[in-house]
């Protein structure tokens, strides 16, 4: 089970690089080069500090409250972009594997790195 787990946490980090590619391709549809790189770079600044396993500002509340922001805008972004198909997938790719990392199995695993020292 544990090797699941893994499949689905590396799923999970692949679902953040897509919302920040997202945001990079809505920036571009939406203000040129500046913004294709600014977009990006406002996502994993927000993830960092409200959403990651170890967020400075995250929580029991925000964090869940910034993951449903962070991949609905990043959806609606490809949408607004024209990339139907592609925000109705993310949307439902983000759900499907942020459901799955609540499982109690994978959850043990994400509490079992957040207490172990950084390296």
């Amino acid at each position: 089970m544990a090797a699941l787990g893994w499949v689905v946490l590396t799923l999970v980090f692949l679902d953040e690089v897509l919302a920040a590619v997202a945001a990079g391709v809505w920036g571009s549809y939406a203000g040129g080069w500046v913004l294709a790189v600014l977009a990006p770079v406002v996502v994993v600044a927000v993830w960092w500090a409200f959403a990651s396993p170890r967020a400075r500002w995250g929580g029991p509340v925000v964090r869940p409250v910034v993951k449903v922001l962070v991949f609905g805008l990043a959806s609606l972004g490809l949408w607004v972009a024209g990339h139907h198909g592609w925000a109705v997938a993310l949307l439902v790719f983000s759900v499907v594997v942020n459901g799955l990392a609540q499982l109690p199995s994978i959850r043990a695993l994400v509490d079992q790195q957040e207490r172990s020292p950084a390296s």
